[in-house]
């Protein structure tokens, strides 16, 4: 342990003395957040006191606020269990045995240094698409089978940073998206928020030309970043230059031991659960719309499940893979029950003239963005606070009272406002670590390590992800809520 200490500390030292300009500036900024920033449930508590004392300035009586706590304390406890979902199945389909395989022969793609850098970051931004909490566990394998070639030598940090991109850069864009998935979701929204956006399908967020667009172009920019950074020659800090191990071997499970559990190391249940859940899949997509069966969140996780079920092959497989990542849940769990109660809070305690925060807001955001300038407003507020508050579905639930109270009276069409959203969230994430944190236990570093590449990648996307909200919103027109049948 004190040689591997050793020379990690070495590989550190030497990488901050040989960095230069804007990656020596993102080398001390992560020393300064790893430092001095709090665990983000810290941040969720605080942001219920901010909010709560915001209400009591408006005018709000201290019973009305407590009152909105309590009550609007679970109303997120569906979205809250499957956001915990979406990473539990992203990292139990990454670690099955196929993909595994798939990512071994991935490895072997690449033929030169950058050229490994860039195909992490795409291939981990393409998983990304299908669930974030996959590409986080899959681009952290291939950067990790990568590196264990003998045959190519690569900077594992720019590795780690570019299997980072698929959250980094592109997570909100895609089919977990949390804040398009709660939208299209009618039981997941809460009450008050249904009633001022109404359902918005996938069909006008995720699917619309300009967010594929954006989410082309956000790809390009960020392979070309990651490809031209990587280090190269004397500069390469290999994994076993930082004190890494790359051994991978999975382990096994204990043999059956007693006849009851003859059925917990056979694939016959597995198999018929898969049968069972392609022939749903093929139902829905035979009596439903298409659009209405991709915007499903629990379909969605069924499919992922199953999926994570069949491809470990056994039960006993699948529950070991569960075990290992029911820990990187954790935080979704204590946090989303604070966020239901800052939205409640915002939403409920009226304060003079029967005015609540998120009203107040609301009017804020309506004349700052009324001279054209909304998208932009909102693109750069999202990203400051996402800086504080490092929830993709937490932080839409406290937003998006107000700002799509505001798109409405700004006329705004409400599905681009949220894409708006779903763009600019992904800019904190190349500055705070804290979602770096499954990532960073697979390829066993620091944040510190990785920052220095995705500051990078952060300083190009801020111009051009201002720029496309802006300009792509001119093609929108409004359209008002929708409400689903029954409301």
């Amino acid at each position: 342990m004190e040689r591997y200490s050793s020379v990690a500390n070495t590989a550190l030292t030497n990488s901050r003395t040989e960095e230069r300009g804007l990656a020596r500036i993102a080398q001390r900024m992560a020393a300064w957040t790893e430092k001095w920033f709090p665990d983000a449930y810290i941040f969720a508590l605080a942001g219920v006191v901010v909010i709560a004392l915001a209400a009591l300035a408006i005018g709000a009586s201290p019973q009305s606020i407590a009152d909105s706590f309590g009550n609007g304390f679970w109303d997120l406890t569906a979205f809250t269990l499957q956001m915990a979902m979406v990473v539990l199945t992203g990292y139990v389909v990454a670690t099955s045995p196929p993909v595994a395989r798939l990512i071994n022969k991935l490895a072997l793609v690449p033929s030169t240094a950058r050229t490994a850098v860039s195909f992490v970051a795409l291939m981990s931004m393409s998983v990304s698409f299908l669930n974030w909490g996959l590409s986080l566990i899959f681009g952290g394998l291939l950067a990790r089978a990568i590196a264990r070639r003998k045959d190519l030598t690569v900077d594992y940090r720019a590795l780690g940073a570019a299997a980072f991109m698929g959250l980094g850069a592109v997570w909100a864009l895609g089919l977990s998206s949390s804040a398009a998935q709660l939208q299209a979701t009618a039981a997941s929204l809460p009450p008050a928020l249904l009633k001022i956006t109404g359902i918005l399908d996938f069909g006008t967020t995720i699917f619309t030309w300009q967010s594929l667009l954006t989410l082309v172009i956000l790809m390009a920019l960020t392979t070309v970043i990651a490809h031209f950074s990587a280090p190269e020659g004397g500069s390469i800090r290999t994994a076993e230059d930082l004190g890494v191990d790359l051994d991978d071997e999975p382990s096994k499970p204990a043999p059956r031991s007693r006849p009851g559990e003859w059925l917990e190391y056979s694939m016959i249940l597995p198999i018929l659960a898969g049968l069972l859940t392609l022939g749903w899949l093929v139902s829905q997509f035979l009596t439903k719309p298409f659009l209405t069966v991709v915007s499903s969140l629990n379909g969605y996780l069924l499919v992922f499940l199953i999926l994570g079920l069949v491809l470990h092959g056994t039960p006993r497989n699948f529950l070991q893979a569960v075990t290992k990542a029911v820990p990187a849940t954790a935080g979704i769990l204590v946090q989303f029950p604070l966020y239901a109660a800052m939205a409640a809070i915002l939403t409920k305690a009226a304060g003079h003239g029967g005015m609540t925060i998120s009203a107040h807001l609301a009017g804020f955001f309506s004349e700052v963005g009324s001279g054209g300038g909304f998208a932009v407003v909102i693109a750069l507020y999202t990203a400051v606070l996402g800086l504080l508050v490092p929830s993709g579905g937490g932080k839409w639930l406290v937003e998006a009272p107000y700002v799509m109270q505001s798109a409405t009276d700004v006329q705004m069409n409400l599905g681009w406002t949220v894409q708006i959203y779903n763009i600019a969230e992904a800019l904190p994430n190349l500055v705070n670590p804290f979602f770096m944190l499954p990532l960073l236990a697979v390829l066993r570093l620091r944040a510190r390590d990785l920052v220095g590449f995705t500051f990078l990648q952060f300083i190009f996307h801020l111009p051009v992800v201002l720029l496309l909200v802006w300009l792509l919103g001119t093609t929108f027109d409004f359209v008002p809520p929708v409400m689903p049948p029954g409301k």
